[in-house]
């Protein structure tokens, strides 16, 4: 709340000062911008360089630009996707001049975000992608990278399930390192976010509306990225959110309601298929004289619809931007309220964000003042149901008379519960009532002053802030089954996380036509403090027992990074581009003696169509040559703690006390740890080529990239005695990355009434561990994912040579008829023995290509487009099928019934003990997918007299998926089937609306 106070005295003085200056000059320029078809361009820059002065069309097209003197000025009007027009206007007093700009499918001279700074989309050295507002996946989102899923060669992005609010993996370029993150850095306006989890959130990003999102820029190459430095590794994603515009205030409201339904189910049994396997088996017996068929029921259960349901959401949001005495601003609020598909699931953002540009004495000063916040609530419905609607008895009733709530659960002889049983899918859901709050605000103020003396001359102040704090409950009544031991539970929590940030820097940019040059130099320097409090409470049963105590009332992670950074770019005859960047971090994370991380870049481009050969070519808009080299650094992660480094002592829990006589004595254990823990550090090889032909309907890039990683910041095994532990985070091993990446965009069609673009990309990506121990070993292989229903075993590895999660299994054996045989498999070594050294690796979760399509028709105001991905070479195991699709869980000596996924039909395995580790199980699991479909109709001004606008669209998200994999779903996170929340699909309908 302090800088909400620190900000609204400094808000009303710079809104004072800049009403006098405006006072200084009386004479104005206003108009609005046009596209090709009349229709106003909102979101349009228009300029007149020789005074430094700008500003941005409304939602009518409109802008006003005020504080001119009387003359002759050329006049610039850009816009994303247009070919900028240049035009003498004549001002005298009040003058009004409309402009017209035509389309440019290729955005040559478009100016896109780069690491502090801006550049033309034709001077870049680097690979970067820009998506804007008009190319977003279209239908509702929840978190802003939804909106860019598919959009981008070499982004992967995987929605972590269905639940409301959740965030996603997103992988550019594969990820570079094992246990480190290999998640992006996102930068939201200039404020880089620490990747801290916000507890009680679904997603710390779900605290941010998409609806103020205007572009995506995705930084992937380290020429690109190194000057982020040691948060680069795996690209950069900067985020700009809408500004301010010009003229009167402009109000636009938007609203989209829909309905989700469940896309596909888990393939169980039946209650009549159980009834009739036990019924075949009439001799079975749990106990001695107690036979299966005396247990099963009459009902006709499925547990999977009892748990889903269709999901109602709504996501209104309304923004006011204009022009106050010269000062554009911009205003919005959004409220979404989303339902999940299982019961009592349930997400609610509240949000509002706060934009002021002032520019100050001539232009010479801008200031951005940038101020989001956003609440959510969350009712988290208990997943734990997912699992156990695919296992429960379906000839059960889903209730009985009974002290658990009167929900059916299996119970022994005695009358007590059975431990060994799942548990009741409903009374998991409706008895456990999880409840989650959490706050975000974030903001920053940017400087930026132009010398009078030397205007080509800038000094750039950055001062950010990004907080947050989530609280929640979870009460468990005393008589529900999942917590008879403990007669139920009442826990709460709460934790804030906090950042600042400041960054100031110089950028000096100098024409020399004498030597046909141009000189773009930054140089800066940044502070960053990230910390996060987690409170500790006691836990009590819901009868008032005290569970636990904590040991301490709260824990504070902190870390800090200083940071040098400076970047050269020399373009000589707009042919040759030659940049470098250097940036030097200093983190807490690491020891004093590998604290620092140099990260340097180069880049060169030459523009090949600009050369006399090809310079008068008609039919070729654009061939430019991109090759670049860099290193960036990696420090985060979850199993990468802030202080790795040092001696420390962790205390025992209150359950864990050693006895000496009568009395119980607390103690202190020490933890491993690596005082020589330093960066982990990627080196980064591409060759690019840009294209455009044919005045840019058609153009795209092609890029090939190496990238390597060496010392590892890895959790390994180590041997008894040498450390506290025998696991240890340290800097160990290489990793190889190799990938290539390719993008088509066509304007088919570019007509007054009709428009039909296509846009196609494809990227091949392999990753490979090259070491993985202090000394070489070509063996070495640690643990990356276990499985569910055997105890402690592990099915994906990072191993040396292998996939980073490769699979490691046994070969299966089968039959005549191709069915697989049951503990049987092939004795690959040879030794007339099938043991481990039988095991081999097989596929991985890591796609080998994914590609994008998305094409958009136009015909007068109606608009149909669609978004389809594909995913190909990767593979997941079927942990669904392995635990559940076998004759001991379907008749289980724990005296149940359990039902079994379908594929035990095709196996008949009786036991799981010796099948968990087949090959059988993992599965190909590429796949096509439809991920919307939308029709929009553009009424444009619906009255003659005012500038109302109105434009409807209706949408179906997730609307079809092919593959050969028949679980819920073949696109997972970590490559394991289990209990996936499934992926709803959506039917939208939405209206927006612009005064």
């Amino acid at each position: 709340m302090k800088v909400f106070y620190l900000l609204k005295p400094c808000l009303l003085l710079l809104i004072v000062l800049s009403t006098f200056a405006a006072k200084a000059q009386t004479s104005s320029l206003a108009g609005r911008v046009l596209d090709e078809t009349g229709l106003p361009l909102p979101g349009a820059s228009v300029q007149i360089k020789s005074l430094g002065k700008s500003t941005v069309t409304d939602a009518a097209g409109k802008f006003r630009l005020t504080g001119l003197s009387n003359g002759s000025f050329e006049v610039t009007v850009s816009y994303i996707g247009y070919t900028p027009t240049l035009q003498t206007v004549s001002v005298s007093g009040n003058t009004t001049s409309d402009f017209s700009v035509k389309p440019d499918a290729q955005n040559l001279n478009e100016v896109v975000v780069i690491g502090y700074g801006t550049a033309e989309k034709k001077n870049l050295t680097g690979s970067i992608t820009t998506v804007s507002s008009k190319d977003f996946q279209k239908g509702p989102a929840t978190t802003p990278e939804q909106l860019i899923q598919g959009k981008v060669p070499g982004v992967n992005i995987i929605t972590s399930s269905g639940q409301p609010g959740v965030g996603s993996q997103i992988r550019i370029r594969g990820g570079a390192s094992l246990n480190a993150s290999n998640d992006p850095l996102i930068v939201v306006d200039g404020v880089p976010f620490s990747g801290t989890t916000i507890d009680n959130a679904p997603n710390p990003l779900s605290l941010i509306n998409p609806n103020d999102i205007e572009t995506f820029t995705v930084l992937k190459d380290a020429n690109a990225t190194a000057i982020y430095g040691s948060r680069a590794s795996n690209g950069v994603i900067l985020i700009t959110t809408k500004k301010g515009g010009s003229g009167e205030p402009v109000i636009n409201f938007s609203t989209s309601n829909s309905v989700a339904t469940v896309a596909k189910r888990a393939s169980v049994l039946s209650a009549d298929q159980i009834r009739s396997f036990v019924n075949d088996n009439p001799n079975a017996e749990y106990a001695t004289g107690k036979t299966f068929v005396s247990l099963l029921g009459n009902a006709n259960t499925d547990w999977q619809d009892l748990i889903y349901r269709n999901a109602f959401a709504t996501d209104n949001n309304l923004s006011m931007s204009g022009n106050f005495h010269g000062v554009p601003y911009r205003v919005s609020g959004g409220y979404l309220d989303q339902q999940g598909l299982l019961l009592t699931d349930k997400f609610s953002r509240a949000s509002g964000g706060i934009t002021i540009s002032p520019r100050l004495f001539t232009d010479h000063l801008k200031i951005d003042l940038n101020l989001k916040g956003a609440l959510t609530e969350s009712r988290f419905g208990n997943s734990d149901a997912i699992g156990a609607a695919l296992q429960f008895d379906p000839t059960q009733s889903p209730y009985a008379t009974n002290q658990f709530g009167n929900y059916f659960e299996w119970l022994r002889a005695d009358g007590s519960l059975n431990p060994n049983a799942p548990r009741n899918p409903l009374a998991l859901i409706n008895l456990k009532n999880n409840n989650g709050k959490a706050q975000r605000s974030y903001g920053n103020a940017k400087f930026d002053y132009s010398f009078h003396f030397l205007p080509e001359l800038h000094a750039n102040l950055n001062l950010g802030y990004d907080v947050s704090n989530g609280s929640g409950s979870i009460f468990v009544p005393a008589y529900a089954a999942m917590n008879s031991s403990t007669n139920g539970s009442v826990t709460q929590s709460l934790s804030t996380s906090s950042s600042k940030i400041s960054e100031f820097y110089f950028s000096y940019i100098k024409d020399v036509p004498s030597i046909r040059s141009r000189f773009d130099a930054t140089a800066g320097y940044g502070y960053y403090d990230n910390s996060k409090t987690t409170y500790n409470y006691a836990s009590y049963n819901a009868l008032g027992g005290l569970i636990t105590t904590p040991r301490f009332p709260y824990a504070v992670e902190r870390d800090k990074l200083l940071s040098y950074y400076g970047r050269l770019v020399y373009t000589f005859a707009d042919k040759y581009i030659l940049s470098g960047t250097m940036r030097a971090d200093g983190s807490s994370r690491f020891a004093e003696s590998g604290r620092w991380g140099y990260f340097p870049s180069v880049g060169l481009t030459w523009k090949i169509n600009q050369e006399n050969f090809l310079k008068e070519s008609k039919s070729l808009t654009d061939l430019k040559l991109r090759l670049s080299y860099g290193v960036t650094g990696n420090k985060d992660g979850d199993k990468i703690g802030n202080y790795s480094y040092l001696a420390k002592y962790y205390a025992n829990s209150t359950t864990g006390q050693y006895q000496i006589g009568n009395q119980f004595y607390d103690y202190y254990a020490p933890s491993a740890y690596d005082p020589d823990l330093k960066w982990e550090t990627t080196s980064t090889y591409n060759a690019g080529l840009d294209y455009g032909l044919f005045g840019g309907r058609i153009y795209g890039a092609l890029d090939v990239y190496y990238k390597k990683t060496k010392d590892l910041l890895s959790l390994i095994n180590i041997p008894v005695g040498t450390n506290f532990n025998n696991t240890l985070v340290t800097n160990v091993g290489n990793m190889d990355v190799r990938g290539a990446e390719f993008s088509l965009n066509f304007a088919a069609i570019k007509t007054d009434d009709i428009q039909w673009d296509f846009g196609f990309n494809v990227s091949y990506n392999k990753r490979k561990v090259t070491n993985l121990t202090l000394n070489p070993n070509p063996s070495g292989k640690v643990g990356a994912g276990d499985i569910t229903g055997g105890t402690g075993i592990t099915i994906k590895y990072n191993a040396v040579n292998q996939i980073p999660g490769a699979f490691f299994v046994y070969k299966q054996v089968y039959d005549a008829n191709g069915k697989p045989l049951e503990g049987v498999y092939e004795d690959l070594n040879g030794d007339g023995v099938i043991n481990s050294s039988d095991q081999y690796f097989y596929k991985s979760p890591d796609p080998t290509v994914t590609t994008g399509f998305n094409t958009s028709f136009s015909y007068h105001k109606w608009t149909l487009s669609t978004a389809l991905r594909a995913s190909f070479g990767n593979y997941v195991y079927d942990n669904v099928s392995s635990n559940f699709g076998v004759r001991s869980n379907i008749m289980s000596p724990a005296g149940v019934i359990n039902n079994a996924s379908v594929d035990f039909l095709n196996t008949g395995f009786t036991n799981n003990s010796n099948t968990f580790l087949s090959d059988y199980y993992v599965k190909n699991a590429s796949f096509l997918k439809m991920d919307n479909v939308a029709l929009s109709y553009n009424a444009g001004k619906i009255f003659k007299n005012r500038n109302t606008t109105l434009r409807v669209t209706a949408n179906c998200q997730n609307v079809f998926v092919v593959s050969k994999y028949k679980g819920i779903d073949p696109e997972l996170t970590d490559g394991i089937d289990y209990k996936l929340y499934p992926r709803p699909r959506t039917y939208t309908l939405g209206l927006n609306v612009g005064f």
